[in-house]
């Protein structure tokens, strides 16, 4: 009763006649309630019935069981003459639709999985939800959808993607303000790209990175637009030029006054040689069965007893009692007892030694390199080792290696409260040996300032102080700055800036991932656009 009453208020105009319920399978039978119905060619109401039918559709599950509505659906004729429509069927709203096997609910449900997940994982979860659909069934969805008609944007965001990396790419529109895609375009053209601006007019600012091919689009297709460069690729150009500089002067990296890593094998190491003992154990539990097996065995030697048999009378092992009994004294046998034996690591010791003078500390490690060279050991042993080779022989931390070209171009570029207190040291003994590197890193705390500040206006006096000074590569990255200098001045002084853009495109390679196979450019649009805008 529950069912048939929430069934009933979610679709008014439908009557529940009964509803039967088995382990597989929920089944709710009912008619249409209305008088009349609307041609859907003319619109003219008609309460003239020409047939009936039954219509079974697919509904959202319930619990855990699929559900089938068997509606009684009639067929009206139309009244208008004049219409070319002479027999129509009755549909329900929210329920039915033209030519539909499911429900109007579930196939929105159908509609909105396939825009998220697509195919195969849209079809996984349907299987879950009791829902029976296909991952072709869940593509012909996201085709049959509408095209979205986003409105033109004021701030608009645009940057290719790859259709397929190195060869095809696309480019992707992106509404800054909203952060919503916008559309998405075949190829990253000129004409294609100032074609779609000058249909969509209305768009004030431009936001791109340096692509020559989009700023001459924007000039087509929105000359009245202002274009901003994006700040992100802009420290990345001057990244790279400080990488080339750096290169040029990686003599310089290495520290003077480093001392060479000692690779010798230390000589003394006799402390760690296991040596025999002078004197006979006088303690422990060896030195006490000893003690009290050696004089029982010989007081049954002296009755005439055979070793075999004084074996079975102590429990003992035939060897162990033929040592006893040919030691005159306890003291013979724990003189060297658990001392001077040999260990299966004695092979490798030298090795040992030679990687603890590099400077190779870790257990762990060594334990691999022993095993590459043919150790059978347990690590037990290595471990012990080591702690002995720690408490005896001499262990300076190992020398710092000589910094990168990668550390110290990510030093220089690097804010320097994020640098740590051994970081900026270095950086600043390397800046001291190099007076070129030292200015090229003041020209770059000073972009850095007037980016961050969105000082805009004094990139001038920037560039002309980086042109009176000798730095080769820095003059080149300034003569490309030149070449796009009004979107450059803009992207330094304005708050927009291409981060939305940049986001959407990892999310189009996620996609590309979950249509692997079937994601041509109609399906990757659609399922762009529909998700991003809020269809989920």
């Amino acid at each position: 009763m529950l069912l048939r009453d929430l069934w009933f208020h979610k679709t008014e105009g439908v009557v529940i006649e009964g509803v039967a319920v088995d382990d597989e399978l929920v089944v709710v039978r009912a008619t249409i309630s209305a008088e009349r119905a609307a041609c859907p060619a003319c619109g003219t109401l008609s309460t003239r019935v020409h047939s009936r039918y039954i219509r079974r559709l697919a509904d959202t599950a319930v619990g855990g069981r699929p559900v089938v509505i068997e509606l009684q659906v009639r067929r009206f004729r139309c009244c208008e003459r004049t219409c070319a429509q002479a027999t129509f069927a009755e549909q329900v709203d929210g329920l039915t639709f033209r030519h539909g096997r499911r429900s109007a609910g579930l196939q929105t449900v159908l509609q909105q999985l396939a825009v998220m997940l697509a195919g195969r994982a849209g079809a996984r979860l349907a299987h879950a939800l009791a829902v029976r659909a296909s991952r072709s069934t869940l593509l012909r969805l996201i085709r049959r959808l509408p095209e979205p008609s986003p409105p033109t944007p004021r701030v608009l965001g645009v940057d290719d993607f790859a259709l397929r990396k190195g060869h095809n790419y696309g480019t992707i529109l992106i509404d800054i303000e909203s952060r919503c895609p916008v559309d998405l375009l075949p190829d990253r053209t000129t004409a294609t790209v100032a074609k779609w601006l000058a249909d969509h007019p209305g768009i004030e600012v431009i936001c791109r990175d340096r692509s020559t091919a989009y700023a001459e689009a924007g000039r087509l297709g929105a000359p009245d637009a202002i274009h901003v460069a994006d700040r992100w690729h802009l420290w990345k150009n001057l990244a790279e030029a400080v990488e080339k500089t750096v290169v040029r002067h990686r003599a310089l990296l290495r520290e003077p006054d480093q001392k060479a890593t000692a690779t010798a094998a230390p000589t003394d190491v006799s402390a760690l040689e296991d040596k025999p003992t002078a004197h006979p154990r006088t303690s422990g539990r060896l030195s006490e069965r000893v003690r009290r097996q050696h004089p029982t065995v010989h007081q049954l030697l002296a009755q005439g007893m055979a070793l075999r048999a004084i074996a079975r009378e102590l429990g003992l092992s035939r060897t162990t009692v033929r040592r006893l009994a040919h030691a005159a004294t306890p003291d013979e046998l724990l003189v060297g007892q658990w001392t001077g034996r040999t260990s299966i690591l004695d092979p490798y010791k030298p090795y040992l030694h030679q990687r603890w003078a590099e400077g190779r500390r870790s257990a762990v490690h060594l334990f691999g390199e022993l095993q590459q060279r043919g150790y059978r050991g347990g690590i037990t042993i290595v471990r012990e080792y080591v702690r002995r080779l720690r408490d005896v022989l001499p262990h300076d931390d190992p020398p710092r290696k000589d910094p990168s070209v990668r550390d110290v171009t990510g030093w220089i570029t690097r804010r320097p409260e994020d640098l740590n207190d051994d970081q900026a040291e270095r950086l600043k003994k390397i800046l001291a040996r190099c007076p070129e590197l030292d200015r090229t890193a003041e020209h770059v705390r000073a972009f850095a300032e007037l980016m961050n500040s969105r000082r805009g206006r004094d990139l001038g006096q920037w560039i002309e102080r980086v042109q009176a000074d000798d730095l080769p590569v820095l003059h080149g990255f300034v003569n490309g700055l030149g070449q796009d200098l009004d979107a450059v001045v803009a992207g330094l002084s304005l708050r927009y800036s291409s981060g939305a853009v940049e986001g959407h495109n990892n999310k189009i390679k996620m996609l590309k991932r979950q249509m692997f196979g079937r994601a041509n450019f109609d399906l990757l649009r659609k399922r762009v656009l529909l998700a991003g805008r809020g269809r989920s």
